[in-house]
């Protein structure tokens, strides 16, 4: 599995813990955020993430925020993105089953490393649930996506 990550000058420090974590989970993990000290603005960085994850240069992608809100608005503009804003393992493992999201966002202002790694883990090894309801909610979805062009 390969692992698209990015943040903007307000989480590089949850940044690079979660990517430490993932990599010790032998993940391979694309950084294209930003460094300690460095300012950056999120949309840039979810795009990065979101075409690499579109490309399918990488399997999924991590954005991090302040508060996760800013990056799930950005992420979702980019064609074929489903990305979800969690700050509970509820919401991340659901969303992989139910919503099939390629893009998990979450506040490093709103969670810490704990439940940022807990995040993390459900996310990428939850699988999409291929129930019928499930997928065609989701073929619902891609018909908005393409209505906008």
């Amino acid at each position: 599995m390969k692992i698209a990550i990015g943040n903007d000058h307000a989480a590089p420090q949850l940044k690079l813990a979660v990517a430490a974590h993932l990599r010790e989970k032998g993940i391979e993990v694309t950084d294209v955020g930003c460094a300690p000290g460095e300012k950056c603005d999120y949309p840039d960085s979810a795009e990065k993430v979101c075409r690499l994850v579109t490309s399918g240069e990488c399997d999924l992608g991590i954005l991090i925020c302040g508060t996760g809100v800013g990056m799930s608005i950005a992420a979702n503009k980019i064609k074929g993105i489903r990305a979800a804003c969690c700050s509970d393992y509820f919401s991340a493992r659901l969303t992989r089953e139910h919503n099939d999201a390629n893009v998990l966002c979450f506040g490093a202002r709103v969670v810490g490393e704990g439940t940022a790694f807990d995040l993390v883990d459900v996310f990428i090894s939850t699988p999409f649930c291929r129930g019928e309801r499930h997928c065609q909610r989701l073929e619902k979805i891609k018909r908005l996506e393409e209505k906008q062009g």
